[in-house]
């Protein structure tokens, strides 16, 4: 008896190449995501040799769908992207929609339709979180104020284009789709009827969800088993996710998206983000290979200025963009470029936008194509851009003095109002970072009585500080001039509460410098790096998890004592 075990060559081809490609990727310092690509290219009908089952390897990519959203919805912090709102949601509304109008230009220079252009300029517009996480992890930038930036610049581009996924199928009728049912609804309508069911299912899971989810993990977290955890949370994100489709008319997506922003209320979220990891990372990277399948190495050859030009738009035109909008809310020059870097690229949610307009009949499959091509040579020339940053940034400030003003903008808040009380100003404590260690060192000078001047990086902060009547000044504290305005000449410790200690050293010595008997306190998350400055002997260091374990053991010590009589 013959088995037909399509299923399984399918999942076994595309898991194998996968792997090969992907470790070469990484040996040749790309994203792995570039050798899953070509993995599916390989499997793919449009070259020789084995070709994998492109329906079964399409479902399989559907639930790798549900899993990166239900990834991106339980990573999804509302109050990290509040923290950088001003910047972030006017930047990611304005460079989507350049991206997107610079798209439809080109395609209209090739004569597709409004609808085929609109698709294809939206899937262009939107940058990859997988890859953009990996380049700022890779360079110790994720918690840094331009990662932060950035991070939450890409927490609005989704949550624009989980938008544009349920507004896109309504609107296929309109815009041209192939596949759209004649019907004699009007489009306003078609439109709020659709809007009504997503707003009804948001409801459900906020009110519903965050009372029983919750509820479920907990009871099920204290069977002690860690295969029914695991098992509760694949089968919330799956269930959720083709539930709302079911019942809600809501795309998988958006079910499995807000699956995760759900269950990141619960206190179980970081053991759920941790033990759906693996199956989300595997799904995923079927997801990336039955992408691949679906591209035509032809078009390299046969259309190359088509595919010169999308790349430009995503290299060149969102990174323009990007540029200008971070210059005007007066960043520094360097910020810009990082941002502008860091957005320089696409990735999965390109392929689901375009995979949705492949379905409605609002993409050809030349777009598709073009797409996957762009993504390709993007995240593979991502890291050179961010290894071009410096010495491009040392260029433009050597031949341009517009450049060098930039990099050292006119800040208002990078200076101490004239009428700052002159307690802050003679013996304080200079506090370099406003984050969850700096709020509370600030929040316990407050309470003492204790003066202290800070010093962060986020404008948005600063100005929320000034006017709760905390002197703040905004700027990285690695540049004199920015220790110089939170009067350190006149400060009696600098304390940096940052966990980014690469610049901790140009800190200390300005400060040594202006103040040689001031005292240094200073914060880091290395056991490596606190010896290496332990060893200095530049300030008193404190390491995260020996603090942890030492006020561990004094409260041990302390309760095991014999009570005195």
């Amino acid at each position: 008896m013959e088995h037909n075990i399509t299923l399984i060559s399918t999942i076994a081809s595309g898991f194998g190449l996968a792997l090969i490609f992907g470790f070469i990727a990484e040996r040749l310092k790309l994203s792995a995501l570039v050798g899953y690509l070509v993995a599916g290219i390989l499997i793919g009908p449009a070259t020789p040799g084995f070709v994998a089952d492109v329906h079964i390897a399409s479902q399989l990519s559907e639930i790798g769908v549900m899993l990166l959203m239900f990834g991106v919805g339980l990573h999804f912090s509302i109050n990290d992207l509040m923290a950088v709102r001003r910047i972030a949601i006017p930047g990611a509304i304005v460079q989507m929609t350049m991206a997107t109008l610079l798209g439809m230009y080109l395609t209209h220079l090739w004569g597709w339709t409004l609808g085929e252009g609109l698709v294809f300029g939206l899937a262009l517009s939107c940058a990859s979180t997988v890859v953009l996480l990996r380049a700022l992890e890779s360079r110790n930038m994720l918690e840094s104020m331009n990662g932060k930036i950035t991070v939450g610049w890409l927490v609005v581009e989704d949550l624009l284009t989980v938008l544009v996924l349920v507004l896109l199928p309504p609107m296929a009728g309109l815009l041209g789709g192939s596949v759209a049912e004649a019907s004699d609804t009007p489009l306003w309508q078609t439109i709020g009827i659709t809007l009504l069911q997503v707003v009804g299912f948001i409801l459900m899971m906020l009110v519903v969800g965050k009372r029983v989810l919750p509820w479920l993990l907990w009871h099920i977290a204290k069977t002690g088993s860690r295969e029914l955890f695991t098992l509760s949370v694949i089968s919330t994100a799956i269930g959720i996710a083709y539930g709302a489709s079911v019942l809600f008319n809501v795309s998988f997506a958006l079910g499995a998206f807000f699956a995760g922003m759900v269950m990141r209320e619960s206190e179980f979220s970081h053991r759920a983000a941790e033990e759906s990891l693996p199956l989300r990372d595997a799904f995923a990277v079927l997801f990336f290979v039955s992408v691949g399948m679906l591209f035509q190495p032809s078009i390299l050859i046969e259309q190359p200025l088509n595919v010169l030009a999308t790349v430009g738009v995503i290299i060149i035109g969102k990174s323009l963009a990007a540029m200008a909008i971070t210059l005007a809310f007066r960043y520094p020059l360097n910020s810009a470029l990082i941002v502008a870097a860091s957005l320089a690229q696409i990735g999965e949610f390109s392929f689901i936008l375009a995979g949705l307009g492949l379905s409605l009949g609002l993409l050809p499959a030349e777009g598709m194509s073009l797409i996957l091509a762009a993504a390709l040579i993007s995240i593979a020339l991502n890291p050179l851009l961010f290894s071009a940053i410096q010495p491009f940034k040392k260029w433009l400030i050597d031949i341009s003095k517009t450049a060098s003003d930039l990099e050292k903008r006119t800040d208002p808040f990078a200076e101490l109002p004239m009428s700052t009380e002159r307690k802050y100003l003679e013996g304080q404590i200079v506090l370099v970072g406003y984050g969850r260690v700096g709020k509370r060192i600030a929040n316990a000078l407050l309470s003492s009585n204790i003066p202290f001047v800070i010093a962060e990086e986020n404008r948005e902060i600063v100005e929320n500080l000034r006017k709760a009547g905390i002197p703040a000044v905004s700027g990285n504290a690695a540049d004199p001039s920015v220790l110089i305005q939170a009067h350190i000449a006149n400060a009696s410790m600098l304390v940096v509460a940052t966990p980014d200690t690469i610049d901790v050293r140009k800190m200390v010595t300005t400060a040594k410098l202006l103040r040689p008997e001031i005292q240094i306190v200073l914060r880091t998350h290395s056991e490596d790096e606190s010896e290496r400055l332990r060893k200095e002997d530049i300030g008193r260091v404190f390491y995260g998890e020996e603090e942890l374990a030492n006020g561990m053991c004094k409260h041990i010590l302390a309760q095991y004592a014999p009570k005195s009589a």
